[in-house]
């Protein structure tokens, strides 16, 4: 029996990552927070596949809070076996009519969380010498809309040198890069999604399968399904010029 930590555990990807780990009989960390939702999950995912779970309410924009997290992916006695960083954080709207402390503790949630639960779960699982970290970015890592393109980048960027920094080690990092993906996301942002086409929508629950397929594979990238490994192919080899250009006419890809 081996357990994961999974941060934004109570909506969208991260519910599905709680869902499908404690089905493969894993025992769940759950973090978010509001507590009636998490204690919501937590019984649920009792009930339904008997595994332990435990709560942590955080919100990784506090620094103390997030400390916790890390305290408790560094528990040499409650060993942490896979850590998922999920954990979102939405505005809506341009940079430059956001107040900075909205900027701050949006690159707290998705930039500075996920280096210091990477940090403390890499140097516990290293010490052990097995385990896996996932951080959960976007195809708009490889695009530039705005913050969010920015600190996704990082994440993606972030999880490639950490990859390379614990191979050998029985540990591997995996940088998931979803496009659109049917969760409460862009709702709670109060983002408009109607002219997306409807082939570029994927399913949390298939993501997070195809995701763990390549975290057991040590696969440093993940990106779900065939159209949009064909966009970051793209996207990779086309010239940044054009990438500006585009992307000012583009709704940003969100999880």
């Amino acid at each position: 029996m081996s357990t994961a930590l999974v941060t934004g555990a109570t909506a969208g990807i991260g519910l599905s990552f709680a869902h499908l780990l404690a089905e493969r009989g894993h025992d769940v960390v759950l973090v978010a927070r509001d507590r009636p939702r998490l204690e919501n999950v937590s019984d649920e995912l009792q009930a339904k596949y008997g595994v332990a779970t435990e709560i942590l309410v955080a919100d990784l924009s506090d620094r103390a809070e997030t400390g916790k997290v890390a305290e408790r992916v560094a528990d040499r006695a409650r060993p942490v076996d896979l850590l998922v960083n999920n954990a979102g954080y939405s505005l809506k709207g341009s940079f430059l009519r956001h107040d900075v402390t909205q900027e701050e503790a949006n690159f707290d949630v998705l930039c500075r969380a996920v280096l210091v639960l990477s940090h403390a779960a890499g140097n516990a699982m290293r010490e052990r010498g097995h385990g896996a970290i996932v951080n959960v970015s976007s195809v708009a890592s490889f695009i530039t809309s705005g913050t969010y393109s920015a600190n996704k980048s990082y994440v993606t960027v972030f999880t490639e040198g950490l990859a390379a920094e614990l191979k050998g080690s029985g540990v591997t990092a995996t940088v998931l890069c979803p496009g659109f993906t049917h969760t409460e996301f862009h709702q709670r942002a109060d983002v408009d999604m109607s002219s997306i086409p409807d082939f570029l929508w994927l399913d949390a629950d298939r993501l997070v399968r195809d995701c763990l397929d390549d975290v057991a594979k040590g696969r440093v990238v993940s990106v779900p399904s065939p159209q949009y490994k064909a966009i970051v192919a793209a996207l990779r080899v086309v010239p940044r010029s054009l990438v500006r250009r585009r992307a000012g006419s583009v709704h940003r890809p969100g999880k």
